[in-house]
């Protein structure tokens, strides 16, 4: 019940300031909340942990230490900052009283500061239930305290522990501690709730699918970013959310309507239909897929404390807190390559400026601190050979193959034959996709052997194309791991963290798109072409590095609009998916030619023939 009316608390309401973080830890602290009145003694301190036991918890126990200090310091690093003090405060009991609970540095109940308060246990078998009990109440304080806001708007909607069951089984993994996060997936697996209808499987039919396939961590840590920006709240007290808002929120964070899945794991009940549509009209935004990562900020240098991941776009104030930043806090940054960085000393992108286009481990004495703004953006085109049917040579001299699409991809060919020839497609939001005989080329998002076997682009057919300093190229899946030939010595993968030799391939041009010239004499009636009204195409002809705009009249905004451009092969050179009712389409990156338009929209379906000239 403690724990219970703890949260509810800090869900609501307090209208409260957290002031300034204090100057040191102290050796002691009295405890001054509920039945709680030890004085607790510090047994161990570093910059992301003050740990306390109280007289009976026996000072042999020093697993904490690492496991704790490790745990806040992942946590800050995806969720981004949680006030101005470095530390987690954890105390442990034992002996007295049940439970844990947590609080955060908004709240004067425990002095303005992040806490977990944990007992009765002895602590001294290091079971999965302490380690499962105290990264608990850590989950608490993410979502309470995080994105400098104050509340869990979806307390009422996922209870104590729907919540925290995601966030300890990411955290096992973000750490390493694969065996632990094994473990709990099985168990998570079995578990069923009453809420918010019987039977209810809120780990295998909600949290886990949406981590696996939309983001893993930063699926997560979008959630609450997406709460941030556009929630309603009092100051920073946020209000409570429905279930039809929860989806709605969720949907955006995913970059995807999450309805169906929704309705598969809690049922869809005319209430919620109703929450549902009202949540789309009262804060409409899209599901829209977020950009690449294209910039990281680090409040510490070598890319320490807290993180903040950016896709290009522009920045005030108030949107950097919204991503978890805090003002005038940068002193390292990580930038994709291909984009360009400019941080302003002002808010909404005044006073003096500075332009980052490569990772920097500690930002020069002038600039360090000193941030309130910021644009991310491309500092080039797309480095890509859009339209281009190309070869890749791993650095073991193989070529990649895609195998006909049957099995995993390797990269141990010998000469540059069928199975060696990819068309590189733009993919939109700076990304590129693979296709050999009609097929793309699938990452698998990391979880088995790449293969060649996919009709359309989704998500795990998205790379981004890398130029290392070398001449060579990399490509990054949407996991955010980067491919390898294995040395030629296994099947392809991608699930590597870092650009490696075996992560590197050489690359060169097999074949271009037809020229206009070329298929001059290529009938109409040949490529299969229908008229039909309510589709708008302009300009066509297309000039080369202009753009081609695809507008549908009779738009269905309850499914996705989908455009490809397909060469007289047969061939995708570009897919794009929107939900809007008009796309735009550069043609910087595709050569001159005669190609058809695909465009699908719920049950409508157009084709039509475009000339880029």
């Amino acid at each position: 019940m403690r724990k219970f009316y703890m949260l509810a608390l800090m869900a609501g309401s307090l209208g409260l300031t957290p002031q300034r973080a204090q100057a040191q830890t102290p050796a002691t602290w009295q405890e001054h909340w509920f039945e709680h009145n030890q004085v607790v003694s510090r047994v161990f301190l570093d910059n992301d942990l003050a740990l306390y036991y109280d007289n009976d918890v026996s000072r042999s126990v020093t697993w904490p230490n690492s496991y704790l200090s490790q745990l806040w310091r992942y946590t800050k690093k995806i969720y981004g900052s949680f006030g101005t003090e470095p530390q987690l405060y954890a105390i442990m009991h034992t002996g007295k009283y049940s439970g844990g609970h947590p609080s955060t540095y908004f709240d004067a109940s425990h002095d303005f500061r992040n806490v977990i308060d944990a007992g009765p246990g002895s602590w001294t078998g290091a079971t999965p239930g302490d380690y499962n009990l105290l990264t608990h109440e850590v989950s608490h304080i993410v979502e309470i305290g995080g994105k400098n806001m104050h509340g869990s708007p979806a307390f009422g909607v996922w209870g104590d522990s729907k919540w925290a069951e995601i966030f300890l089984y990411d955290a096992y993994k973000g750490m390493g501690m694969e065996s632990r996060a094994t473990s709990l997936y099985n168990e998570l697996l079995a578990n069923r709730d009453n809420f918010p209808r019987a039977n209810t499987a809120w780990f295998k039919d909600w949290f886990y699918p949406i981590y696996n396939q939309y983001g893993g961590a930063q699926l997560l840590n979008r959630y609450f970013i997406q709460v941030s920006l556009y929630f309603q709240r009092t100051g920073t007290d946020y209000s409570t959310m429905n279930m039809g808002e929860f989806v709605h929120f969720w949907s955006g964070a995913a970059g995807v309507n999450l309805k169906s899945l929704a309705t598969t794991a809690f049922g869809w009940t005319s209430e919620y239909e109703s929450q549902f549509v009202q949540a789309q009209q009262k804060y409409p935004f899209t599901y829209t897929p977020w950009g690449p990562t294209a910039a990281t900020l680090f409040q510490d240098i070598n890319y320490g404390g807290y993180g903040v991941y950016l896709q290009p776009g522009s920045y005030n104030l108030a949107k950097l807190k919204a991503f978890g930043a805090r003002n005038d806090d940068v002193s390292s940054i990580k930038i994709l390559p291909g984009y360009k960085v400019t941080f302003y000393a002002d808010d909404n992108f005044t006073g003096a400026s500075k332009t980052f286009t490569a990772d920097a481990t500690t930002i020069d004495a002038s600039w360090n601190d000193v941030v309130s703004s910021i644009v991310v953006e491309r500092s080039t085109d797309n480095p890509a050979p859009i339209g281009q049917t190309i070869w890749l040579q791993g650095n073991n001299g193989g070529y990649m193959s895609s195998k006909g699409g049957v099995g995993a991809m390797w990269t141990n060919a010998t000469v540059v034959q069928g199975w060696n020839k990819f068309l590189v497609a733009d993919a939109g939001n700076g990304k590129v996709a693979l296709n050999n005989g009609g097929l793309y080329v699938s990452s698998e998002n990391g979880e088995k052997s790449m293969t060649c076997n996919r009709t359309s682009i989704q998500g795990w057919e998205v790379f981004d194309w890398i130029t290392n300093s070398d001449g060579t190229i990399s490509l990054r899946g949407n996991n955010g791991m980067y491919v390898s030939s294995e040395n030629g010595a296994a099947e392809m993968t991608c699930k590597r963290t870092a650009i490696d030799g075996w992560e590197k391939f050489s690359f060169g041009i097999t074949a271009a798109a037809a020229s206009a010239s070329t298929l001059a004499a290529v009938k109409e009636e040949d490529l299969a072409l229908t008229t039909e009204k309510g589709l708008v195409i302009f300009p066509n002809p297309v000039l080369k590095g202009n753009t081609l705009t695809v507008k549908l009249a009779a738009y269905d905004a309850t499914a996705p609009l989908n455009i490809s451009l397909v060469d007289v092969n047969r061939t995708a050179v570009v897919y794009k998916k929107a939900n809007a009712s008009s796309v735009s389409v550069s043609t910087s990156n595709i050569a001159g030619g005669i190609y058809i338009l695909t465009v699908t929209n719920g049950k409508k379906y157009y084709t039509r023939k475009i000339v880029i000239q």
